[in-house]
């Protein structure tokens, strides 16, 4: 434990995160610049003041849907601003940010542009996601992955263990993301080979050309797969690291993945199940015109337990819930800081709900002795009184931070 402790230590002693964020026109902020330090940041204001907006917008700048998986177009303010930006189409909304990382700076910023193509004999609109890295537009968002690496607890996923596997997923899929930054770019060709298959059985009612759908369910079976053995691969990569270093406060955990295309890669090449899942593609294509899915990666559930007690998650109290999030939470930074030898920032909003006094300070504590940057949220800045002299204090007030 001690040289892991040293081991970590000496990665984040290199430091990374971001150094400078600028939001434009971004929900509540027409323009908006702060230059946080490479620690600890703990935001502070009242409900709806724009707390969580601001760890939205990290999250944007890493692969993926941001923390929220909102509609980009949902993201816009109503009143634009008027701020000459190069990296701002008209209309859109725009995050941008120096990022340090390893004695390095880069400059990279994502944006949303507005687009136009024909459906039906008519002219729809429609907001697409563009990235800006070091000067060059045009860029993949994957490539962002390569620059920075957030890892985000919610509210709302105070509610992942009991509600339906496709926010699960989703969650699985981000912890994915910070090892595998291809596995982003997976996720979102299988979802628009399904959304295009599915609409293709229903607008024909069955009666599609036989080698278009061959062709797509040839496709959706390859990424699929694919999609399957990244998450596999995490899981044992997190199961391992958490089954060699037990936490000493949050409990220990064991995560699983269940479905149809996981369970055959545990005995079969992945060429066969490949072939399995395009014939099983083939076969249920009733199934969508019943409003009935196929089963397949999109699925998948992902499971936790509870080792100590041997209990599913969705079993446990509110409480123990929220102590399994941040038990994966942790485990998940420790094990990307010493295997990509950089930290990722955690973005933490309202991380202090449903955890007694010993339990928040034993986080606060792991924060510290993991020294990274972290974005942290909540309504009373007292509750962080052990992390003063040490982290940085940010109020928010008439849509303006104001730093303590």
């Amino acid at each position: 434990m001690d040289n892991l402790a040293g081991n970590i230590k000496e990665v984040v002693s290199l430091k990374s995160g971001v150094t400078r964020l600028t939001l434009t026109d971004f929900r509540n902020y027409a323009f908006l610049r702060v230059s946080p330090g490479l620690r600890p940041v703990i935001i502070t204001g009242e409900n709806g003041s724009g707390k969580t907006n601001i760890l939205e917008a990290v999250s944007f700048l890493t692969p993926g849907r941001g923390l929220r998986s909102a509609r980009l177009a949902d993201i816009r303010r109503f009143t634009p601003a008027v701020i000459d930006a190069d990296y701002l189409p008209a209309g859109g909304w725009g995050v941008s940010a120096t990022v340090f990382r390893n004695g390095e700076e880069f400059e990279i910023g994502t944006a949303t542009e507005t687009g136009s193509r024909e459906c039906h004999d008519e002219i729809r609109s429609f907001d697409r996601r563009i990235v800006k890295i070091n000067g060059q537009k045009g860029v993949s968002q994957n490539e962002l992955g390569q620059y920075l690496s957030a890892v985000w607890l919610t509210p709302q996923m105070d509610r992942l263990f009991r509600g339906g596997s496709q926010p699960r997923r989703s969650f699985l899929d981000r912890l994915v993301y910070a090892f595998d930054t291809e596995h982003a770019k997976r996720t979102s060709v299988f979802e628009h080979l399904y959304k295009q298959w599915y609409q293709l059985l229903k607008s024909t009612n069955g009666h599609a050309d036989a080698a278009w759908l061959t062709s797509l369910e040839e496709d959706m079976a390859a990424a699929g797969v694919a999609i399957a053995a990244a998450r596999r691969e995490q899981i044992a990569r997190l199961n391992r690291f958490i089954e060699s270093t037990p936490d000493d406060v949050f409990p220990d955990v064991e995560i699983a993945l269940e479905g149809t295309v996981e369970r055959q890669l545990d005995s079969l090449p992945a060429v066969e199940v490949e072939d399995a899942y395009r014939s099983r593609l083939a076969r249920e294509r009733h199934r969508v015109l019943e409003n009935d899915g196929v089963d397949g990666v999109n699925r998948s559930d992902f499971k936790v337990y509870y080792k100590k007690k041997r209990m599913p998650a969705e079993l446990c109290s509110t409480g123990e819930q929220k102590a399994l999030l941040i038990s994966i939470i942790l485990a998940q930074t420790k094990c990307q800081i010493l295997s990509r030898g950089f930290a990722p920032v955690l973005l933490l909003d309202e991380v202090t709900a449903h955890l007694d006094d010993a339990k928040r300070e034993a986080l606060l504590t792991k924060i510290r002795e993991l020294d990274l940057q972290a974005f942290i949220t909540a309504t009373d800045p007292g509750l962080f009184a052990s992390l003063n002299g040490y982290a940085e204090f940010w109020e928010i007030k008439n849509n303006m931070v104001f730093c303590r």
